[in-house]
């Protein structure tokens, strides 16, 4: 079995960016339009510690919908299995912005990580913090150990002149009585948390409590419990791309979550996190060189959950 994760990182990378990318940005958010759809980036970290990166890893870019993990720790660590009473754990099948199901199912999501989902897990943060946008900053902070990351307020902009499906998944959501917060104040929390910007290392680095037993890599401080480490990883292998979670599972075998910014971070739990990035997109919203990269490193170490 060949763990030389390196080398089978970089003939992954390598073999990727030959190939022909047939995605496209995600022009829906103005911002994200903006970027070089060239960009390339690949970063692992380890649990010992040790990490390597090629291409544009050192390059920040937004992390978007990959942050709904984060908010999913917070409020878990925060409300325990209560959380489950307001979202499920079920894949959608339908789009990551559809209101389809909260009709069948009373305002409950099908689970975090859809957009209604992550409206959820907000609101429930906003109900439990002083100050949820500060609170929340502050953990991805620590988490990070980037102490002066912050919210974009260009891309948060960007996503709230164009959000007319998220206002609406907000109302609905309240309509059901499962939003207890002003719906504005949920959004603009909401936009916020989405806008975070980071890099493929600080990716890799931020999502190694969660291939470490809930722990921090660096000092092993606890940040969640083992179990709830187990269940938010399990969430990712099933919801963790949007409309191409099974697929993900079948070809790369690892839990992780997509963004449409074109980032992807994955884990092989007491092994490595991995964060990649390429902008263009697949039809089912996930990078399409990133995708592919992911496939490569677990089919030639020969290594997965599975």
């Amino acid at each position: 079995m060949n763990s030389n994760y390196q080398n089978i990182t970089e003939n992954a990378y390598n073999l990727s960016n030959s190939l022909d990318s047939k995605g496209k940005l995600a022009t829906y958010i103005p911002e994200l339009a903006n970027v070089d759809p060239s960009k390339f980036g690949v970063h692992m970290t380890k649990v010992d510690g040790t990490h390597f990166g090629m291409g544009d890893h050192l390059e920040k870019f937004s992390i978007q919908s990959i942050t709904k993990v984060l908010s999913l720790a917070l409020a878990y660590k925060i409300v325990g299995e209560k959380l489950w009473d307001r979202v499920d754990v079920e894949p959608s099948g339908t789009k990551f912005d559809s209101l389809l199901l909260l009709e069948s199912y009373k305002g409950i999501p099908r689970n975090p990580f859809v957009n209604s989902g992550a409206i959820v897990i907000c609101d429930i943060l906003i109900s439990h913090l002083d100050n949820a946008s500060v609170d929340f900053l502050e953990f991805v902070r620590d988490l990070s150990g980037i102490p002066d990351l912050t919210y974009s307020d260009q891309i948060a902009d960007s996503e709230k002149a164009t959000g007319y499906r998220n206002v609406a998944l907000c109302n609905f959501i309240k309509s059901f009585g499962n939003i207890q917060n002003e719906p504005n104040v949920v959004l603009d929390f909401y936009f916020d948390m989405c806008s975070i910007e980071m890099t493929c290392q600080q990716l890799s680095h931020t999502f190694g409590f969660l291939a470490n037993g809930g722990r921090q890599l660096v000092d092993g401080r606890k940040i969640i419990s083992k179990s709830k480490s187990k269940r938010i990883n399990a969430l990712m292998l099933t919801c963790g791309f949007y409309d191409e979670s099974g697929e993900f599972a079948f070809k790369v075998g690892l839990p992780g979550k997509s963004g449409v910014g074109g980032g992807i971070v994955a884990l092989y739990p007491h092994n490595y996190t991995i964060a990649v990035w390429s902008p263009k997109l697949n039809p089912n919203g996930n990078s399409f060189k990133g995708m592919k990269l992911l496939e490569e490193v677990t089919t030639h170490s020969e290594l997965s959950i599975f």
